[in-house]
């Protein structure tokens, strides 16, 4: 089990930075049900939608209840596990690896800051514009502006545990909407809730 496993059956948890920082991650928050600034992402799904980085699944299970099709994807087997015991669908998959209905869904949420995921946006994003049908759109969480775009090897510890360094990135709205333009998307609407930023971006 790796040192994220652990922390997401509860332990603390936290990002050792290449730099020397260290960031604790919000484990218990995510073991919740989706709180009112994660509604900004849930309610601007109106079809099919695809969680990329599900963690314990907190926003499929939002999204189920609200009668939309969800699917969370993670790489961990425990983060899939605690999704599926909400009673909610969740796939044991790395998501640049085949998906189930690619280039059909009408949302892919990317969020707690899961832009970040591989150390490039701009890649991800086009990753994500094969999931997504010509009109889907993706929703997503990024740093609050004066950040913009940084990249850094990090690494998950847990209470006694480290896991592998993998390449990670950090981005503000501003460095969102280059990655986006590089893409083939653009910034649709931006809002702020409770110190958290997200956005949709549509195709160009």
């Amino acid at each position: 089990m790796t040192a994220f496993d652990v922390g997401l059956r509860g332990s603390r948890c936290w990002l050792d930075l290449g730099g020397g920082r260290r960031v604790d991650m919000p484990i218990s928050r995510w073991h919740e049900d989706a709180d009112a600034a994660d509604r900004v992402l849930v309610d601007a799904c109106a079809g099919p939608t695809i969680d990329l980085g599900c963690g314990p699944g907190r926003l499929v299970a939002a999204l189920v209840e609200r009668g939309i099709v969800a699917l969370g994807v993670d790489h961990s087997e425990v983060a899939v596990s605690l999704t599926r015991s909400r009673g909610v669908p969740a796939l044991l998959r790395d998501l640049f690896a085949p998906l189930p209905g690619e280039g059909r869904w009408s949302h892919v949420l990317l969020a707690d800051g899961n832009i970040g995921i591989g150390g490039d946006p701009t890649a991800l994003l086009r990753r994500v514009g094969t999931l997504l049908h010509s009109r889907g759109t993706v929703l997503l969480e990024v740093d609050p502006p004066g950040c913009g775009l940084r990249r850094e090897r990090a690494r998950v510890g847990g209470e006694d545990s480290w896991g592998a360094w993998f390449d990670w990135a950090w981005l503000d709205p501003e460095a969102l909407e280059t990655a986006a333009h590089d893409a083939g998307f653009r910034v649709r609407w931006l809002v702020e809730r409770a110190g958290r930023w997200f956005a949709e971006l549509e195709r160009s």
